[in-house]
């Protein structure tokens, strides 16, 4: 089986300047991976290098999908799409594969089956022909993690793709993520401060604080030293909140 990315020796950062070191790290197809650690760990800017945004300044990754194509999809933290966007659903869906279509003006039969299948997924094909800004928080997350899958068909990344979202809502975004990975095959790599969704539905676990702390299975991560200090460390702040 072919490694989807392989990282090693690997630091990321801006000018000659190393945010997040010492990486030695691979992804097979399949995979569903969490990156996790606090804010400022340097996992966004890892995201940018297996996205191919930003050169490793040290080391090498090896990246065995493509970011144009229809390889890999992509949801950020602050979407491009805005909450009061009037667009309708299956519209905003069909767009994550604008970067297929080469010099077709149309979107394929093709394409708007895998928007379909992907609405499917999200269970949000009853809602594919309502206006984006009247759905529910929740309701436009799943329209936006459609969207992304529609852009991949070997890596699907996102960075807190349940961010800013009720508890409840969470489960069900993981839960929907879980089962794309399990029914499609697609790999997924996923920044999360949740460490509790990472050790449920994640089978690799990578954490960074600017460095590489630990990699392995989630089950490695749940009794290692770094995994329960930060489970300990989280769940102090919970209780705060």
């Amino acid at each position: 089986m072919k490694t989807l990315i392989y990282c090693e020796n690997a630091s990321f950062g801006y000018d000659g300047h190393a945010v997040v070191s010492d990486l030695n790290f691979s992804v097979a197809p399949g995979d569903y991976l969490c990156i996790a650690g606090e804010n400022g760990s340097g996992k966004t800017t890892l995201i940018k290098g297996i996205l191919g945004l930003s050169p490793p300044i040290k080391g090498s990754i090896v990246i065995n999908c493509g970011n144009k194509g229809g390889e890999t999809g992509y949801l950020s933290q602050q979407t491009a799409v805005r909450n009061d966007f009037p667009a309708g659903v299956a519209e905003i869906v069909l767009s994550g594969s604008i970067g297929t279509l080469g010099l077709r003006p149309f979107y394929s039969r093709k394409i708007k089956q895998q928007a379909e299948e992907a609405m499917r997924l999200l269970l949000i094909e009853d809602l594919k022909n309502q206006c984006y800004r009247e759905l529910s928080g929740g309701q436009q997350r799943r329209v936006l993690i459609a969207r992304a899958l529609c852009a991949a068909s070997k890596l699907l990344v996102l960075d807190e793709p349940a961010a800013g979202l009720d508890p409840l809502i969470s489960l069900e975004v993981y839960e929907l993520l879980k089962k794309i990975n399990r029914e499609t095959g697609i790999t997924i790599i996923m920044v999360s401060h949740d460490v509790n969704a990472a050790l449920k539905y994640a089978n690799k676990i990578l954490h960074l604080k600017n460095k590489q702390c630990f990699f392995g299975g989630a089950g490695e991560y749940a009794d290692s030293g770094v995994g329960k200090e930060f489970l300990h460390n989280k769940t102090e702040v919970d209780d705060v909140r």
